[in-house]
């Protein structure tokens, strides 16, 4: 696949399951940041082919994260389908910073968003390490950056207007 036609933004679908909710029967909060982080895993292989399990295993690099903002909207029920929208909203020579939106699954309702902070960091040295010129140019190629650079509040105000709209 040619770096020009990269999707910028790729989702999933999940189903929430029993096990994951809470007494309410709904999922339990820290199963969000699994259920996110799960999908754009699978999503990075599927829709890229950068499998960053590999990547650590040959090059001994990896993404850990630095910081993470997730705000709960409207909660999401057991064994109901929801669809998992992920972005790169920027990076940097060292960091990365992911966007995650839970919808519901004909994404018509925001269920939560999530902000991730990764720094890119050297498994062997045990420090932070610069991406490779590979590496940014990827990153350029898929990025997707948000009119306007709101910060995290300003993003969840405008994706709560969304679920008043529909």
């Amino acid at each position: 696949m040619n770096k020009l036609d990269l999707p910028r933004e790729i989702e999933s679908k999940v189903q929430a399951r029993f096990s994951d909710c809470d007494p309410f029967n709904h999922l339990n909060n820290s199963r969000y940041l699994d259920y996110i982080i799960n999908a754009r895993e699978d999503q990075l292989i599927k829709f890229y082919s950068f499998d960053i399990h590999k990547i650590a295993k040959e090059k001994a690099v990896a993404w850990v994260v630095a910081q993470t903002q997730i705000a709960y909207l409207i909660p999401v029920d057991v064994m109901e389908v929801i669809t998992i929208q992920t972005r790169l909203l920027s990076y940097s020579s060292k960091s990365l910073l992911l966007e995650a939106i839970m919808w519901n699954e004909n994404k018509a309702l925001v269920k939560s968003v999530m902000w991730s902070h990764y720094v890119h960091y050297n498994l062997k040295a045990r420090t932070s390490q610069e991406h490779s010129t590979e590496l940014l140019e990827f990153f350029e190629a898929i990025h997707y950056p948000l009119e306007n650079n709101p910060i995290f509040e300003e993003r969840v105000k405008i994706l709560k207007k969304l679920n008043k709209t529909n």
